[in-house]
C-alpha cells in the first residue's frame, strides 16, 4: 500500500508539474495573442469572456491619426503583452494555477485513498473542461452575433450616407429647379411688361389715330359747311336776281294796266257804297217803325217787355239747374277730383268705345306680343331681375283676381324718374285691371274736405267691374310719420281714413304706393304693405336700351302721328329728321357717359337731341351733334348734382 501509495503521490505530482506548465503556456499565449481564446486540459483556470469590441467607425470616417504623427510606425509596431488580468505579472505569468496544483498536491498527501481522490479530481477537471467548451462555444456564437450586428450597423450607416447623399442631390436639385423657376419668372415678368408697354404704345396710337380721324372728320365737316354756305349765297343771290327781275315785269306790267284797274275799282266802290246805303237806310225805317207801334200800343210794349223778362229768367234757370244736377250726377258717377289719371273714362259710359278700339287696335298690331320692346312691358325698360319681379306680380294679381283672392299692396321705392308710375300703369295693363293715378300733394290744399275726398275716391274704385289699381305718387307728401310737428290735423285725419279704408285685405283695390323717401311713411302704412320692389338708377345695359327707345320714338319716327292722322291735311307737315353715322357703338358710348341718369333724364336728354337737330340747317342728326348734346347733357347733370349736394350743407 505503502508503495502504491508513492507511486500515486509521484504520479500526481508529475501530473500537476505538466498542469502548471500547460497553465503557464496557455496564459502566456492568452496573454500574448490578445484576442485569440486557447483551451488546454489540465488543471488551468478559466479566461475571462472578451469584452465586446468597440464599434467600428463610420465608412466615410477616418480613424483619428495619432498625436505624434508617427502613424505608419505606430500601426508596425508589435501589440504588447495584455496586463488586465488581476494576477497577471509584468512578464504575463499567472500563479494561479500553480496554487490550485499545489492546494491540489497537499489535498492528496492529506487523503487516505489519494487515487480515488485523484479520479474524482479528474472528473472535475473533465467537466470543467467540457464548462469551458460550452462557454468557448457561447462566446463564438456571441461574436458571430457581434459581427453580424456590426455588419448591420456598417450597413446602415452605409444606407444612411445614401440616403444623405440622395437628399443632399434632391435638395441640389429643388435649388437648381428654383432657380430655374425664378429665372422663368423674371422671364415671363419682363416680358409681361414689355407686352404690357406695346399693349400702351398700341393704345396710345389708337388714340392719336382716333385724334386724327376726327380732327379730319372735323375739317371734311368744316368744308362741307363752308361749300354749303357758299352754295346757298349763291343760290340766295340766283333767287334774289330773278326775283328782282321778275318784280321790275311785274311793275312794268302794272304800271301799264294800274288807269284801267283804278278806274274799274272805283266804279265797284261807287257802286257798293250806293247799295250798302239803300240797304241800311230800309232796315231802319223797318225798325223805327216798329218801334213807333210798339211804344205807341201799351199792351204791346207789356207784351213785349213781359216776353223778354220771362225769356231771359227761363235761360239764366235752365242753366243754373243743370249745373246743379250736373255737379250731383258728376258727384255720384263722376271721376274723383283727387285722380290725375286713369284708364276708365270720367263717366261710367265714357271712353268704353275708344278702349275697345284701341285695344283690338294694338292686339292686331302687335299679335301675340303686347309689349313694344318685346318684353311684355311697352316702353318700360328695367333692371332683369325686378323686370321678372313685376312680371310675377302681374301674374299673380290675374290670377288673384281671377279666384276672387284679396289683393296684395305694394309700395315702389327709388330715385324720381326710374319708371314707377309707368310700372305700375303696365302692371294693371297686364293684369286685367284698371289704374288710377293720384298724388300725395293734393292731399293737403283740400284740408277739411280731404277725409270726405278719400271716401270719395275708394268708393269710386270699388265700383270697377275689373278691380282698379290705385296708384299714389310721392305718398310720403300725406302719408309720412303722425308724430312729425308740422303734420296739420287735416292730414291727420286724411291719413287715417285711408288708414281705415286698408285696414282689411280688398278684393276690389290694388294700393301701390311710390315715394323717395320711404323711411318717411308712418309704421301703420307700412304695416299694410305686402311688396317691396326698389328701382334703382338704370345700368348701362339698360341706358343703352332707353336710348335705342327714345331715339326711335323722337328722332326715327317723329311726326309719323301727324302722318297717320287726318289733321295733315290742315297742319304743316314736320320736316323728317336724317340720321347720319349713328351706331350702336356711339349710342354705347353715350351709354356709358351717362352714369347716374334716370329713364326721365334719358328721356329728357333724346328731347333735346331732337331740339338740336330741328334747330340745325338741315335737319340731319350726325355724331358730332348727338355727341355735343350728350356731353352738354353730362355736364348739366354734373352740375345739379353739385348743387344738390350743397344746398344740404347751407341748411346745415
Amino acid at each position: 500500500m505503502a508503495a502504491a501509495a508513492a507511486a500515486a503521490a509521484k504520479a500526481a505530482a508529475a501530473a500537476i508539474s505538466a498542469g502548471a506548465a500547460v497553465a503557464l503556456c496557455t496564459e502566456r499565449a492568452h496573454a500574448e495573442g490578445g484576442g485569440s481564446m486557447f483551451r488546454f486540459p489540465g488543471f488551468s483556470t478559466p479566461s475571462p469572456s472578451p469584452s465586446p469590441s468597440p464599434a467600428a467607425p463610420p465608412p466615410n470616417q477616418q480613424p483619428p491619426a495619432p498625436a505624434d504623427g508617427r502613424g505608419e510606425e505606430a500601426a508596425e509596431e508589435v501589440p504588447r503583452v495584455s496586463t488586465q488580468h488581476a494576477r497577471t505579472s509584468a512578464a504575463g505569468f499567472d500563479p494561479a494555477p500553480l496554487e490550485r496544483g499545489v492546494r491540489a498536491l497537499d489535498r492528496l498527501g492529506q487523503s487516505p485513498d489519494p487515487k480515488k481522490l485523484f479520479e474524482l479530481m479528474k472528473k472535475q477537471e473533465e467537466t470543467r473542461q467540457q464548462e469551458l467548451a460550452a462557454k468557448k462555444v457561447e462566446e463564438q456564437r456571441q461574436l458571430a452575433q457581434l459581427e453580424i450586428e456590426k455588419k448591420r450597423i456598417d450597413y446602415e450607416e452605409t444606407k444612411k450616407l445614401d440616403q444623405q447623399r440622395a437628399k443632399m442631390k434632391a435638395q441640389s436639385a429643388q435649388y437648381e429647379d428654383d432657380l430655374k423657376r425664378k429665372r422663368l419668372q423674371a422671364e415671363h415678368e419682363a416680358q409681361r411688361v414689355r407686352n404690357q408697354e406695346l399693349v400702351k404704345m398700341q393704345e396710345e396710337s389708337a388714340i392719336r389715330l382716333e385724334q386724327i380721324r376726327r380732327a379730319t372728320e372735323e375739317q371734311i365737316q368744316e368744308q362741307r359747311r363752308q361749300t354749303e354756305k357758299e352754295r346757298s349765297d349763291i343760290v340766295r343771290e340766283t333767287i334774289k336776281l330773278k326775283a328782282m327781275s321778275e318784280a321790275q315785269a311785274r311793275i312794268l306790267e302794272t304800271k301799264e294796266t294800274e288807269d284801267v284797274k283804278r278806274r274799274l275799282l272805283v266804279d265797284q266802290i261807287k257802286a257798293d257804297r250806293e247799295k250798302w246805303i239803300e240797304v241800311i237806310n230800309t232796315t231802319f225805317e223797318h225798325i223805327g217803325g216798329g218801334l213807333q207801334t210798339i211804344l205807341t200800343d201799351q199792351n204791346k210794349l207789356v207784351v213785349a217787355v213781359g216776353g223778354l223778362t220771362a225769356l231771359a229768367a227761363g235761360i239764366y234757370t235752365t242753366r243754373e239747374g243743370a249745373r246743379v244736377v250736373w255737379g250731383y250726377v258728376d258727384r255720384i258717377l263722376g271721376q274723383p277730383s283727387l285722380v290725375r289719371e286713369s284708364s276708365r273714362g270720367r263717366y261710367p259710359w265714357s271712353g268704353s268705345l275708344s278702349r275697345a278700339t284701341s285695344s283690338l287696335t294694338s292686339k292686331l298690331k302687335n299679335g301675340s306680343n303686347p309689349g313694344k320692346n318685346g318684353n311684355g312691358f311697352g316702353d318700360v325698360i328695367l333692371n332683369p331681375s325686378l323686370q321678372k319681379r313685376v312680371k310675377q306680380l302681374a301674374n299673380a294679381t290675374a290670377n288673384t283676381k281671377l279666384h276672387q283672392a284679396p289683393f296684395r299692396n305694394m309700395l315702389f321705392y327709388g330715385p324720381p324718374g326710374t319708371g314707377k308710375t309707368m310700372a305700375a300703369r303696365e302692371l294693371a295693363r297686364n293684369s286685367g285691371l284698371d289704374y288710377a293715378l293720384m298724388t300725395g300733394g293734393d292731399v293737403a290744399p283740400l284740408g277739411s274736405q280731404a277725409v270726405t275726398k278719400i271716401h270719395q275716391l275708394f268708393d269710386w274704385a270699388k265700383k270697377s267691374n275689373r278691380g282698379l289699381l290705385l296708384f299714389i305718387d310721392e305718398a310720403d307728401a300725406f302719408l309720412c310719420e303722425r308724430n312729425k310737428t308740422y303734420m296739420s290735423e287735416a292730414q291727420r285725419s286724411a291719413l287715417n281714413a285711408l288708414l281705415f279704408r286698408t285696414g282689411d285685405q280688398s278684393k276690389d283695390v290694388v294700393l301701390a304706393l311710390a315715394t323717395n323717401r320711404p323711411g318717411d311713411l308712418d309704421s301703420a302704412v307700412a304695416d299694410r304693405i305686402d311688396e317691396v320692389l326698389e328701382f334703382p338708377l338704370p345700368g348701362e345695359d339698360e341706358r343703352f336700351k332707353i336710348l335705342k327707345l327714345y331715339l326711335d320714338k323722337y328722332i326715327a319716327k317723329a311726326g309719323d302721328k301727324y302722318e297717320k292722322s287726318w289733321l295733315r291735311f290742315f297742319r304743316r307737315q314736320p320736316q323728317k329728321i336724317e340720321m347720319k353715322g349713328i351706331t350702336d357703338d356711339l349710342i354705347r358710348e353715350a351709354a356709358a357717359k351717362t352714369q347716374g341718369f334716370s329713364g326721365r333724364e334719358i328721356a329728357k336728354m333724346m328731347a333735346s337731341v331732337q331740339a338740336a337737330v330741328y334747330g340745325s340747317k338741315d335737319c340731319e342728326l350726325t355724331p358730332a351733334l348727338f355727341r355735343e348734346v350728350v356731353d352738354y347733357k353730362v355736364a348739366e347733370h354734373e352740375q345739379r348734382r353739385k348743387l344738390a349736394g350743397e344746398e344740404p350743407k347751407q341748411n346745415a
